[in-house]
């Protein structure tokens, strides 16, 4: 039985692909590690069909045509056999001593699941992250004490209150394969920031959660080549755009919000957060064709869905990034910058 199936998208992974897949060889044969080379030009291929002949009853690897980030996650979970379902990125890593306490819990899950039924496996494990920027030394833990009873099962009905600085995203999820699948979360090809999509379409399908507050996932900031910087991003921004908008539609709030308000409540602020990235991007492009994209961008929203767009534009949150003239637009930049540096994000 394969307790977790990782999945690792890797293209011209080849400098730092080492150090996260062998993190993650410490689960031994209870897992399943997919390397999906996607396209590569260096030498991704050898090292992934390295270690599939060194460790063939835990690494497959797998080669296909580029497709962009969301093609590998994509088919990592067409391939995986695990229970659960988790992507680590070729330049990350998981802390042994965290994985290995997750890895026996699950198998304990699994021990008392054969008593009972299925169902009492969690359909969500969370876990803290910690970023990481080696190059200055520094990292930051991102917990959630907060928002989950720690070591119990829960539904969304219980969760706590988010902080601003506070969100789901892949790096913190493992979800069980199933949900996934029942989700219908597929991440568009040729894309980045498709990581919130993943993170956010499935979560209503979800109907345990288990927290366990371990440091467990590593994630490494600092290449200045990553789709988080912010020069980056404002190349990619069409790409952000798009995947704002999928995330908006990608779910029925009014649904979410009948079974669970707390929920309901999250996602929308999610959804906020996208928008306010975007929005502000946008204005630091400084353009009259960037401003004309920002305002298409809400009327999208608007045209989907009415109310949301009205509670999204009047919230304290996205609704400041949409402040009218340029005195408007400065506070919002104003306020990103002040909030980039409390926060420590790129």
């Amino acid at each position: 039985m394969k307790y977790i199936t990782f999945a690792v998208p890797c293209y011209n992974s080849e400098s730092y692909m080492r150090r996260c897949v062998d993190s993650l060889l410490s689960g031994g044969r209870d897992v399943e590690i997919i390397l999906i080379n996607d396209g590569s030009t260096d030498r991704t291929a050898e090292i992934a069909d390295e270690y599939q002949l060194k460790y063939p009853d835990i690494v497959r690897a797998v080669h296909k045509e580029n497709g962009g980030h969301g093609s590998g996650v994509n088919k990592g979970l067409e391939l995986a056999q695990g229970i659960y379902y988790k992507v680590v990125d070729s330049d990350d890593w998981l802390d042994k001593d965290a994985y290995l306490k997750l890895l026996r819990r699950i198998k304990d899950f699994c021990i008392n699941g054969r008593k009972a039924p299925e169902c009492d496996m969690p359909d969500l494990f969370v876990c803290n992250y910690v970023y990481d920027h080696l190059d200055e030394g520094t990292s930051r833990v991102m917990d959630y004490r907060n928002i989950f009873p720690e070591e119990k099962m829960c539904t969304w009905k219980d969760i706590g209150r988010f902080k601003p600085s506070q969100y789901l995203i892949m790096h913190s999820l493992m979800f069980r394969a199933e949900v996934l699948r029942k989700s219908g979360v597929k991440l568009p090809e040729h894309t980045f920031y498709v990581d919130n999509l993943f993170s956010y379409q499935p979560l209503p399908y979800v109907e345990s959660i288990y927290y366990m507050d371990l440091d467990l996932y590593h994630y490494y900031l600092g290449r200045e080549d990553q789709s988080v910087n912010e020069k980056v991003l404002m190349k990619r921004i069409d790409q952000q755009i798009r995947v704002t908008e999928l995330v908006a539609k990608s779910v029925d709030l009014r649904s979410v919000k009948e079974k669970y308000p707390k929920l309901a409540s999250y996602m929308t602020r999610n959804i906020s957060i996208m928008l306010s990235i975007s929005s502000i991007h946008l204005l630091l492009i400084r353009t009259a064709e960037a401003e004309q994209k920002r305002r298409d961008m809400w009327d999208s929203i608007k045209a989907y869905n009415t109310a949301l767009y009205y509670r999204l534009r009047y919230s304290t949150l996205s609704g400041l990034t949409y402040l009218p003239g340029k005195l408007g637009g400065k506070l919002t930049v104003g306020g990103y910058r002040f909030a980039r540096k409390i926060y420590q994000f790129q």
